[in-house]
């Protein structure tokens, strides 16, 4: 009977699941640790390499076999730049475990083993694209999503998360490994391939790149896919794919913006050029009207005069990730910060935007539709190239 009640109450914990598309605001405070922690007992039977290489493409599936792995915390939201997820590693591979709760940091401490039984959790994918220009994404830990429009969505019930996520000892933070260039992942690579992704480590040498991208939509309440592109305004390129400056065009010069930073640049003027649309779909510059059949067809003034996109996007303004881009060699870095983290608004140094400075930046390693995107902790995993800190 308790089995029965046990499994009753998983079942309904996965069928209420909410994926979250955007960051949102992490706590960052707290918690008393207790007094008498007593670290789990267990032993892996499975890598995480491993592990991902029974993920087949597009196809995510709940796990059987009874499978355990083990692995080093790596991230912490205590900064906020990771959103209800961790990543561990072991000497194969890493992999995000994603959680429904904020102040993970308090319980899932960097350097800390962490065991995984991985039965009835889902494995899937986030970040692939089909085409010449996607590529791979990320094998990923979590719960079934309900809706289908990702292939997991958080682990939100407590009891799923204490019968599946066990703590281990604690121990020193994991020594990011220095990568060569030779040595990254390509567009094809995935955990399975590349013993590098989801791990912890130093790309030396970046060079800035002049190039931003940051996706905003006048409301996020209302549809945004790339099906609806009225609702959506690229600051990274022109309708037709061609790079556009950042320090000409969109003047972000910050690692992220917080929705006050998105204020100014917009009353300021900074984006009046921009164009609301995606692919061949163009509604004109932000400081047009909306179009008068489109999807904000009831956004007007009292006047009865239809709203600008530019007010809709102040009245609707939200921290938003920036993606700034550095090159390390030939290949391209992509460093994804969120809105919500607590150095969202620092400015880049000026050295390191001009190009006269390099950087070492040390982070998690992912994949997202074939590109690498490197996420860090805090400010201080990124310096100059001597080793200087950057502030």
């Amino acid at each position: 009977m308790k089995q029965k009640y046990i499994a009753l109450l998983a079942a309904a914990a996965l069928a209420g699941c909410n994926p979250v598309e955007e960051w949102g605001p992490v706590f960052t405070g707290s918690h008393d640790e207790p007094s008498a922690f007593q670290p789990a007992q267990m032993e892996a039977n499975i890598s995480i390499k491993d592990l991902c290489k029974t993920y087949s493409q597009g196809v995510p599936h709940k796990m059987a076999g009874n499978h355990i792995i083990a692995g080093k915390v790596v991230s912490t939201d205590q900064p906020g730049n990771f959103y209800k997820s961790f990543y561990i590693q072991d000497e194969t591979a890493g992999i995000e475990i994603k959680m429904g709760r904020n102040g993970l940091y308090n319980d899932y401490h960097l350097g800390q083993t962490i065991y995984i039984e991985c039965n009835d959790l889902w494995l899937g994918m986030y970040g692939y694209k089909e085409g010449n220009y996607g590529g791979q994404g990320m094998v990923q830990i979590g719960a079934k999503d309900v809706t289908g429009k990702y292939e997991t969505s958080y682990l939100e019930s407590p009891l799923m998360i204490d019968l599946h996520v066990h703590k281990g000892a604690l121990g020193e933070a994991v020594e990011p490994k220095v990568l060569a260039e030779a040595e990254l992942p390509k567009k094809n690579d995935n955990q399975c391939t590349n013993s590098n992704v989801g791990r912890l480590v130093t790309l030396p040498g970046l060079v800035y790149t002049d190039q931003a991208f940051v996706l905003l939509y006048p409301d996020p309440n209302r549809p945004h896919e790339s099906t609806d592109p009225e609702n959506r305004l690229f600051l990274s390129s022109d309708n037709n794919n061609v790079v556009i400056s950042n320090k000409a065009n969109w003047k972000i010069f910050t690692w992220a913006m917080s929705k006050t930073n998105i204020i100014e640049h917009l009353e300021n003027g900074d984006w009046d050029h921009a164009t609301i649309g995606s692919g061949q779909s163009d509604f004109g510059p932000i400081t047009g009207q909306v179009s008068a059949t489109g999807m904000f067809k009831d956004c007007k003034h009292s006047s009865g005069k239809l709203m600008t996109y530019k007010e809709l996007l102040i009245k609707n303004a939200a921290a938003q990730s920036v993606s700034q881009y550095f090159k390390m060699g030939n290949t391209q870095i992509q460093v994804r910060t969120s809105g919500f983290s607590k150095f969202a608004d620092k400015a880049i140094p000026s050295d390191v935007l001009s190009g006269k400075r390099k950087v070492n930046i040390t982070g998690v390693l992912c994949m997202y539709q074939g590109s690498i995107q490197m996420t860090v902790n805090s400010l201080d995993d990124i310096t100059y190239e001597d080793g200087t800190p950057l502030y």
